[in-house]
Order: C-alpha cells, then sequence, then structure tokens
C-alpha cells in the first residue's frame, strides 16, 4: 500500500513538472518528462517495485550477483589471457621477419648497405660546403 502510494505521489509530480514543460511550449521534453514519470506507477503495478523491495534485503539474492560478477570477471580474464597469447607469437613472428618499411633492394637491383648510403649523404654534404668555399 506504501509503496503504491510513493509511487503515486512520484509520478503525479513528474505529470506536474512535464505540465510547466509543456506550458513553456517545449512539447518534446515535456513528452519525455510524462514518460519517465510514468513509470514509477507502470512498475508499482506490475509488482516489479514489491519484488526489488524484496530482493534487496535478501542475503541469498546478494551472494546471487556476487556469484555472477565472479562468472562475469573470469569471462573476461580468460579473454584478456587470449589476446595476450594471440599478441606475443605476432611479436616474435614480427622481430624475426624485417620491417616493413625496410627495402631489401634498390630499383636497380643492386644493394647497398648502410656505409655506402651514409657516403652518399657526405659526399653531398661535401659539395655543397666546397660550393661555399668551406
Amino acid at each position: 500500500m506504501l509503496i503504491g502510494t510513493a509511487c503515486t505521489l512520484l509520478s503525479a509530480a513528474g505529470l506536474g513538472i512535464a505540465f510547466v514543460v509543456a506550458r513553456r511550449r517545449r512539447y518534446a521534453l515535456a513528452l519525455r518528462t510524462a514518460a519517465v514519470a510514468l513509470l514509477p506507477v507502470g512498475l508499482a503495478m506490475t509488482g516489479v517495485v514489491r519484488f526489488v523491495l524484496n530482493m534487496t534485503f535478501n542475503p541469498l539474492a546478494w551472494a546471487g550477483f556476487g556469484v555472477l560478477g565472479l562468472a562475469v570477471l573470469l569471462f573476461l580474464s580468460g579473454r584478456l589471457a587470449e589476446g595476450r597469447g594471440k599478441d606475443r607469437g605476432a611479436g616474435a613472428r614480427a622481430a624475426a621477419e624485417p620491417a616493413a618499411g625496410t627495402p631489401r633492394s634498390l630499383p636497380g637491383g643492386g644493394r647497398r648497405g648502410a656505409g655506402a648510403a651514409d657516403a652518399d649523404d657526405f659526399s653531398d654534404i661535401e659539395a655543397i660546403l666546397k660550393k661555399h668555399g668551406i
């Protein structure tokens, strides 16, 4: 009885707020407010509120929520462990292969080492310095 009265008063207050919002010509907001305001009465009429209140003070129900939480935690940790195993395998394969951005050969078909590339860079610098008389 008390639950029904409290839910009715809560819904009446929400409908009053929806009416005030509608007078300000904000009809879409007023409709959403009225829809939310009717929820407590609907839940009380279906018996959901009484069910939730009985479940709230039941230790067996809370133990059930604990078991459900443990199950979700175990499931997620299993998925995490599975994902890490795949990442390690991919990392080992990537370390064995050369990097994708590293050219294996030059377009002309010849292979140049790192020393030859550095020598070309320095020859350009030397040419610039000679041009300026340094």
